[in-house]
């Protein structure tokens, strides 16, 4: 496969049985073969994409001291601000050419999760920025909860089974800024090749090239979105849950052309997490004589805290 489908979630949100079955019979394939789709009809309208990157821009445009206010020690950088270089991909030591901010679940006081989550980190500076940050947050986390139906319904489940896991779920909004490249980078690129750890990525701006998405021959693609797109791929867990029928496909975000160093780049995945204690024990219909159960079981917060490990965010 060389490109990446393209599929529309208003298929899968119409009355019409055969449309909403083609959606989930494309979205499935795609996952199936490179774990990657281009989705148009999701939640964002054009209005709120702008303001949010306004909003965001203003922040990483901010003095370095500012930011480093809302780095919050002691939390493995799940809420507010982390450092340009400080993770890094499973495996390697040198640091992504990357500074991020973390927005996370909101949840109701009375929530048996309310206090697993670390707050959200509000920012002074910018009145706008935490409240356009939640309403983005809320409409990929709607749109995310539509494709866990559709893939429910691929993998032979009850439409509505993930539900219960991504309602109070762990996830995070995650707006990237990769700063221009001043000097030649040695053995760092912007994003090191690597899987998701969660269920789905739902990523905003992959409208230009820079992100690659290894197929099954090991060859990387461009994976460009169309103006109104949302790339979303499948993440480790979801691999794992599903025995790796649905794949979890290595991706990287690569430097651009040398002429092209002095231009930042931005981007906005929004990584769709579980609540803590899913299991995520192969599917019993996922497992046969021809795949046989490959993983351990485990629950989403204990692999999430190993991943966290591995990406260096976490010290044991």
């Amino acid at each position: 496969m060389q490109n990446i489908p393209s599929v529309d979630l208003r298929d899968f949100l119409s009355d019409d049985p055969k449309r909403k079955q083609k959606f989930v019979n494309e979205i499935g394939s795609a996952f199936e073969n490179i774990g990657f789709v281009a989705l148009k009809g999701h939640f964002l309208d054009d209005q709120l994409v702008d303001e949010l990157y306004s909003e965001i821009r203003k922040f990483f445009a901010l003095p370095v001291e500012t930011k480093h206010n809302y780095e919050i020690p002691g939390i493995g950088g799940q809420r507010g601000y982390v450092s340009f270089g400080k993770e890094h991909a499973k495996g390697r030591k040198e640091g992504d050419l990357k500074e991020f901010w973390h927005f996370g679940q909101y949840v109701d006081a009375a929530s048996k999760y309310a206090s697993e989550y670390p707050d959200n980190v509000e920012v002074k500076e910018l009145p706008r920025f935490n409240v356009v940050g939640k309403e983005a947050y809320q409409m990929l986390e709607k749109t995310g909860v539509y494709v866990l139906r559709a893939l429910a319904l691929h993998l032979g489940l009850d439409e509505f089974y993930f539900d219960q896991y991504a309602k109070d779920g762990n996830s995070i909004l995650r707006p990237i800024h990769y700063p221009p490249i001043t000097s030649e980078p040695e053995n760092a690129i912007r994003a090191a090749a690597h899987g998701d750890i969660n269920l789905i990525t739902l990523l905003m701006g992959a409208q230009g090239k820079g992100l690659q998405v290894q197929n099954h021959d090991g060859e990387w693609i461009d994976a460009i979105a169309a103006d109104d797109e949302l790339v979303i791929n499948v993440g480790d867990m979801l691999s794992r849950h599903t025995n790796n029928k649905l794949k979890s496909t290595i991706h990287q975000v690569v430097n651009p052309p040398r002429e092209l160093w002095g231009t930042s780049r931005f981007s906005v995945p929004f990584f769709m997490h579980p609540v803590s204690d899913m299991r995520l024990d192969c599917l019993e219909n996922c497992i046969d004589a021809e795949n046989p159960k490959k993983f351990e079981d485990i629950t989403a917060g204990d692999y999430l805290y190993e991943r966290l490990v591995d990406l260096g965010l976490i010290k044991k």
